[in-house]
């Protein structure tokens, strides 16, 4: 793999800023960063690119995704956004197996997965799903999911996914219905510490979906380090706040996707879907997908709680993880493309800093799930990289000017043109 170098370019690391700086690859990693006055004497074989004007960043990480039956255009249509990372949230094993595979071709995200998550005999999601989908094929698969009762039956699970999967993290489901009217089966807060316990045994971090208050307190008392929804049923409360530093858990709360669940959401979603930086680089159906509304809390939510409770969480120190819940199926998301939304949102409706937001995409992520090797421009790193022209720190909307993508050093096809010379 070639060596090259990026220089006279606004560097952020995910950490600081240089306002001036280099970045040297070198075998899909980092070499050294610094600023432009104190290259490094380069070998006559490295290409040399002088970019001012613009703003190199660290791969985006988007930590709340779904390839649902591995959707092959997911892991390409995030890295042409400038996702260089992806989380999955809850996907068969016959799919984490071809998506594992799929990024060992070029031009593809890199994928972290929970795998099958932990879910119990007609719970979330599996309501809605079957609502939507009652093909046997979509009937066989849920057959084959986890049915959790009890500490056996989760030892069991546990033991499968780490022999089958090699998940990255364990995803419960902790959804009463309470959003969409509805009350779904359950499981118990029992059940969950049970969950939590066997899988921090076996060294695994925790994640939760819940979209209501008592939801997310009960999952949070359960003892789970990471929420991977905000809820929007009712305003947030000091006993939120004190359940999340007890557990110094994290939340990401998936913003423009609780603004489609409730369709308040919609005039945001039409402007990114149509902006016109964007449309070479998504279809027509998922620009019409990402103007739809999933729609379930649209008489049982306020998209204001939401913005509330990410603004009080914030506000008591509480990290916040940006990733944007994109699905296939998912009205009002599209791949990659969301996570330009969402940190607009962060920025716009939550009042970060475009720096904070742009760490909560980053570094922060990383940190949080434990990704050594990314998120961070930094010698030793894997030089998974976004430049964008203009200067995002100041405008968040400036990360949609992009202008080339490299995950571990090879730059992304779709820019091949563009940044050539």
């Amino acid at each position: 793999m070639s060596s090259f170098m990026l220089r006279d370019v606004r560097v952020f690391t995910g950490e600081f800023v240089i306002d001036q700086g280099f970045v040297l690859v070198e075998d899909g990693k980092i070499k050294s960063v610094g600023l432009s006055s104190s290259i490094p004497q380069l070998e006559s074989s490295v290409k040399v690119y002088s970019r001012s004007g613009h703003t190199l960043l660290p791969g985006l990480i988007d930590c709340h995704i779904h390839a649902d039956r591995a959707d092959p255009e997911a892991l390409p249509q995030a890295l042409r956004f400038g996702v260089t990372t992806v989380c999955e949230m809850q996907n068969e094993l016959p799919n984490v197996l071809k998506l594992k595979k799929q990024t060992q071709e070029p031009d593809t995200a890199s994928y972290k997965t929970a795998g099958q998550a932990a879910t119990i005999e007609n719970g979330w999601p599996i309501p809605v799903i079957t609502a939507h989908d009652k093909s046997p094929e979509t009937l066989a698969e849920i057959a084959k999911w986890p049915k959790l009762t009890d500490r056996k039956s989760v030892e069991e699970y546990l033991e499968w996914t780490t022999r089958e999967m090699k998940p990255d993290y364990i995803k419960l489901m902790h959804e009463s219905g309470t959003m969409m009217g509805a009350k779904l089966a359950q499981p118990t807060v029992e059940l969950q510490q049970i969950i939590i316990e066997e899988a921090r045994k076996r060294g695994y971090l925790t994640v939760a979906h819940a979209t209501s208050l008592q939801d997310t307190l009960d999952v949070l008392h359960a003892g789970v380090n990471g929420l991977t929804h905000t809820f929007c049923d009712q305003p947030p409360t000091q006993e939120l706040i004190d359940a999340y530093k007890a557990n110094n858990a994290w939340c990401n709360p998936t913003l423009a996707a609780m603004g489609s669940l409730t369709t308040e959401g919609a005039a945001t979603q039409h402007k990114f879907a149509h902006d016109p930086r964007v449309q070479h680089l998504i279809n027509e159906d998922k620009r019409g997908n990402m103007c739809a509304c999933m729609s379930f809390a649209a008489q049982h939510g306020k998209v204001a709680h939401a913005y509330a409770s990410v603004r009080a969480l914030r506000n008591a120190g509480i990290d916040i993880l940006c990733g944007s819940d994109a699905a296939g199926p998912a009205k009002g998301t599209a791949f990659g493309l969301s996570m330009h939304h969402e940190l607009s949102l962060f920025v716009h409706e939550i009042g970060m800093s475009p720096e904070e937001a742009l760490r909560s995409a980053t570094s922060l992520t990383a940190k949080r799930f434990g990704f050594a090797d990314r998120g961070v421009l930094r010698e030793g790193l894997n030089a998974d990289m976004l430049l964008v022209e203009g200067n995002p720190l100041v405008d968040i909307d400036d990360t949609l000017n992009i202008r080339a993508v490299w995950r571990e050093g090879r730059l992304c096809s779709v820019y091949d043109g563009v940044f050539a010379g």
